[in-house]
């Protein structure tokens, strides 16, 4: 599956205000399954939207969206997983519960498989733990294992490592780039402009 974007625009934005984008306002501009994207930009120029408009949660946009040659539609968003920049999680369950919500829905990693993403992100023994009772950082690597608990053809990352020390980063994208390999998945990271010293296949300014 690949995903194209043909002069894709926010509804909300004056054409100023895309001048100079990569990605906004260009003909026919695909992300191929096989291939790891960066997208950098300052605050305020739409990268939460552009990742929200791809995955369907909002539809306020001029241009087109199409995957696989096929205009987007609603049945589609079940090849995307997404972390959320708001990461929306539950806080009023723990942390195991918030993974197996996915899961039971998808069976798609083992009760083991779970416990190793947990170990390896010094998180096992919280996994009882109420989610309103853990740190940002802490969120945002549970998040993390949650959208890798389904299959998918692109895995869209919003800002996923802003609250992660250097060492926990490495760890995630070891994590993110294994499980991207096993789908032969495309991936869509969003950054403030900061790389963490990934090389990606290809960097766009939004």
């Amino acid at each position: 599956m690949n995903i194209c974007l043909n002069n894709l625009k926010p509804s909300y934005f004056e054409d100023s205000e895309i001048v100079n984008s990569e990605v906004y306002g260009i003909e026919n501009l695909c992300f191929q399954e096989g291939y790891k994207y960066l997208i950098s930009a300052h605050s305020g120029k739409g990268k939460s939207s552009l990742l929200n408009f791809i995955y369907g949660t909002n539809k306020k946009f001029i241009g087109e969206i199409n995957f696989s040659s096929q205009i987007s539609n609603p049945s589609k968003v079940k090849q995307l997983s997404y972390v959320f920049q708001d990461l929306k999680l539950f806080e009023e369950i723990t942390v195991l519960q918030n993974i197996a919500l996915k899961n039971e829905l998808t069976q798609h990693k083992s009760a083991q498989e779970i416990k190793d993403y947990l170990l390896a992100f010094n998180l096992w023994h919280k996994k009882d733990v109420l989610l309103k009772k853990m740190s940002y950082g802490q969120r945002q690597r549970i998040a993390i294992i949650r959208a890798l608990c389904q299959p998918f053809n692109f895995l869209l990352l919003d800002e996923p490592f802003s609250h992660l020390d250097n060492e926990n980063i490495k760890i995630a994208w070891s994590i993110i780039k294994k499980e991207v390999a096993l789908n032969n998945a495309g991936l869509i990271m969003i950054s403030l402009g900061n790389n963490y010293g990934i090389a990606f296949d290809k960097v766009l300014s939004l």
